[in-house]
Parts: C-alpha cells; structure tokens; sequence
C-alpha cells in the first residue's frame, strides 16, 4: 500500500502591511510579571518595542496564541546572495523568530529560554520576487525543561518553501 503524498501547499494568505511600531529592546521591568504570551502581545499591540532585527530583517510578528506564533517577512532585494536568490539566511531567521516566539508563548512570569539547536529544511528558493511569506509555528511538546516546536514558511499561493524544528532549554529567572 503507497503512502499519500505529503502536501506541498497550505491556504493561501493575503499579504498584511509591515507594522508601524517602534522598534528598540524592552527593559526587564517591563516585562516583569508578564506571561511570554502576554509580553509578545504587548510587542504586537505596541506597548512594548519590537527588536530592531524585525525592523532591519523585515519580519514581524502577525499573530500569536498559546503555543502558536506567525510570522510575516518581506523577501527583498537587500537579501540577495551572490546567485540572486535571496539569502538562507533570512528565512532561517524567519523560522528562528516563529519557532522561539511560538515557544515564547508558553512561558510563565519569571521563564527564558535559549535555543539547544534549530534545524531547517528549504524546499523551494526565496526571491525577491516571491512577495510576502509566512512562517507558522507551533508547539509540539513543553516540559519542565524543555520545548520543541516545528514551523513552515509558505508564500501567497500557500507553497511550501522551508520547514525547521527547534529544541529550547527553559530556565526560571523568579518571577
């Protein structure tokens, strides 16, 4: 018995406009007391600033729930490589914002987290010409000291264009 194909396009998604936030690092009082989710809807929302890579890489936070963070990015030609495409890089750092920041959102008051590794998959290449993509994360299992989420960037028509999982180490700093 052939197992079916996996699926190689998600829902397609209208493109949403970069947002007009300040962009600086939030200090620790700030977020103290405050759940992960609870300090990355304050980014969202504006009452936290949202770190200047967003601002530099062109990606944001679009929307968030407990274990569940998407992403949006803005491919351009500022990311080129030599060969034209757009740099692994910048969707490997788009994963890495998703796949943390869905982590994030099931931290208590008081948690961190650091990566202990990321791996990614590319399926298709990222031009300047693809148009907005989005990377969906989520996660897959949290313990006491450990989180594991998994993401997929897709672009408008909903194609596939990379994959990534990562493993974070949780620690308490005391709420």
């Amino acid at each position: 018995m052939t197992q079916p194909a996996l699926a190689q396009t998600e829902p397609a998604f209208t493109p949403a406009p970069f947002p007009q936030i300040e962009f600086g690092v939030a200090r620790p009082e700030q977020v103290a007391g405050m759940t992960g989710l609870e300090t990355l809807r304050a980014v969202v929302e504006g009452r936290l600033p949202a770190p200047p890579m967003a601002q530099t890489m062109q990606q944001w936070i679009h929307h968030l729930d407990h274990g569940l963070a998407e992403f949006r990015g803005n491919p351009a030609v500022a990311y080129l490589n030599p060969m034209g495409i757009v740099h692994g890089g910048w969707t490997m750092a788009l994963l890495d914002s998703a796949l943390g920041c869905a982590v994030h959102t099931v931290l208590a008051p008081g948690e961190t987290f650091s990566s202990l590794g990321t791996e990614v998959k590319f399926n298709r290449p990222v031009t300047h010409k693809t148009g907005q993509v989005r990377a969906v994360a989520t996660v897959l299992s949290r313990g006491r000291r450990t989180a594991t989420s998994e993401a997929r960037v897709t672009d408008m028509d909903g194609r596939l264009l990379a994959t990534g999982t990562t493993t974070c180490f949780i620690e308490s700093r005391g709420a």
